[in-house]
């Protein structure tokens, strides 16, 4: 009995193994075959402060609550000034990363930096109201940004034609927009720029978190089923927004800035495409610059880079000079190791309303059924109490524990399956390790997942078992003579056991091949 359990469940684990490896996308990100070499470590431009730009800390800051009005509505803004700087300055307006929206609250110490060494900024509130995490249009907000342009580049003590642009992670899918339908900017400034598709950029930050928080190789399959899906609710066109096509428009000079302690970004990868795409744009000159142990916001911990305002300001203040001024690359050495790349589309569940719908069927099925089974006992119980029969139902002997442990176990592994991703994904989000959690977490989910096929073994092999006897039964009956007793070994008797059964055998079978998508079964760690 026992040999034969356990042939059963690896046969079902194998089967199930091999559904889940075919039914979707695998995940082999590309190493990383050339490196971005920087030519010194030194990041000014031209290895020493450029003639005529002020440091940082040179000018007192003035603030000034400015509104910028859009096409139907305006936002608030924030206006930072050097106190008594001589001549028009250059100007810079700030475009908003995903995790900023409020001007009070964005870029104040590179805004005030900037400021102090001479160089007019205005940040500028980002407009919400057409801007959600399901639909985002990048070009429209280029637009709505373009009028903190026109503002700040009317601002007396301002020379018109030196205002750029500074756009942060999401910001700088907008900036290249913005910079190549109005010639007219005088430069832009990309920091931690994604450069490849939102959706690529995705995938590749999963995969870094999940490196760095040492999670088992399966769980990678869930990347490209995952980020490669049409996520349930609809919406979100953006995530294949290209901006290849923008850079390669730019006639601006471009300054490029990473940290190299920033998980999230293609840094070199980033970088190069940035390069390559304006490499042969006239007046389109591009510096690029690494910060050491700097993070997505180039700060270390909480603490702004100093170089890096020192860096920002000095090249916007000796345009166009510091456009070409050597090095070009320069900082310290990234070390960015798999390539962000398209992801594959999965071939059964790429459609999320659909996985989503089918899981919930799926549910309901095991719940609903026993609960029918349930108001049927009550309903045969009441009838006796009146002193009527009761109709014949029930499962035979050895059924309903399988049958319990199958439907209860898929319910548990999908829910353990869901708790450990949310586990792993808030590790890895605050980059952060967690063996027990992430290790721990994945073989308690595949024992769930295992001790679910060991119950439906059981079931499978009672049930062999009872059509054997009920066939060897039949045939040791006269030829004419009564059947009726064969009920005694039937599966399940009563139109309500059967809806039961089958509910309960329908629902697990489909959360069995969810988690084989999911990677439970798969072969190997």
């Amino acid at each position: 009995m026992i040999f034969r359990t356990a042939a059963t469940t690896a046969a079902l684990a194998i089967v199930l193994a091999v559904l889940g490896a075919v039914t979707g996308p695998q995940w082999d990100p590309v190493p990383v075959s050339e490196h971005l070499e920087p030519e010194t470590s030194d990041t000014t431009i031209g290895g020493q402060p450029p003639g005529g730009a002020d440091a940082v800390g040179t000018y007192d800051v003035r603030e000034t609550d400015v509104t910028v009005r859009l096409d139907g509505t305006s936002v608030g803004g924030v206006l930072r000034e050097p106190v008594d700087a001589p001549g028009d300055r250059s100007g810079v307006v700030f475009v908003h990363g995903a995790g900023t929206g409020l001007a009070t609250e964005a870029f104040v110490d590179v805004a005030t930096d900037l400021a102090s060494a001479g160089v007019v900024t205005l940040v500028p509130d980002k407009r919400l109201d057409t801007y959600t995490t399901r639909h985002r249009d990048y070009e429209a907000m280029a637009r709505d940004y373009a009028h903190s342009v026109d503002l700040l580049r009317a601002r007396p003590g301002v020379d018109p034609d030196a205002v750029g642009l500074y756009g942060e992670s999401e910001g700088t899918w907008i900036v290249p927009v913005m910079a190549a339908d109005d010639p007219g900017v005088a430069f832009s400034v990309l920091v931690s720029a994604p450069v490849v598709p939102p959706r690529q950029q995705a995938a590749f930050a999963v995969d870094s978190y999940l490196r760095n928080t040492d999670v088992p190789h399966g769980v990678f399959r869930a990347i490209p089923r995952a980020v490669g899906m049409a996520i349930p609710g609809g919406g979100f066109e953006y995530a294949d927004f290209d901006v290849e096509p923008f850079l390669e428009r730019l006639t601006q000079p471009v300054l490029v800035v990473y940290g190299t302690a920033d998980p999230s970004m293609p840094v070199e990868q980033g970088a190069q495409q940035i390069l390559d795409a304006t490499a042969d744009q006239p007046g389109a000159g591009t510096t690029v610059r690494f910060y050491d142990g700097a993070n997505h916001g180039i700060k270390v911990g909480d603490v702004l880079v100093p170089d890096f305002p020192r860096d920002v300001a000095a090249w916007a203040e000796s345009l166009p000079g510091s456009a070409d001024a050597p090095p070009q690359v320069a900082g310290a050495r990234p070390n960015q190791q798999y390539l962000a790349g398209p992801v594959p589309t999965p071939r059964w569940f790429g459609n999320g309303d659909l996985f989503v719908a089918l899981v919930l069927v799926a549910v309901g099925l095991i719940v609903v059924g026993p609960v029918i089974r349930l108001v049927t006992s009550l309903v045969s119980r009441l009838r006796r109490v009146v002193g009527r029969r009761p109709r014949p139902s029930g499962l035979a002997p050895g059924f309903r524990g399988p049958l319990t442990g199958l439907g209860v176990g898929a319910l548990a592994t999908i829910v353990g399956l869901v708790v450990y991703l949310v586990a792993v994904a808030r590790l890895a989000l605050d980059y952060e390790k967690d063996a027990w959690v992430v290790q721990g977490g994945w073989v308690v989910v595949r024992l769930a997942g295992l001790a679910t096929l060991v119950a439906a073994a059981l079931l499978i092999n009672r049930w062999a078992e009872v059509r054997s006897a009920r066939e060897g039964f039949a045939g040791s009956l006269p030829a004419e003579g009564p059947r009726e007793r064969g009920a005694a070994v039937r599966v399940a008797e009563g139109v309500t056991t059967h809806l039961m059964l089958w509910s309960v055998l329908t629902g697990a079978t489909i959360l069995l091949v969810v988690l084989a998508y999911w990677g439970v079964y798969q072969l190997g760690i």
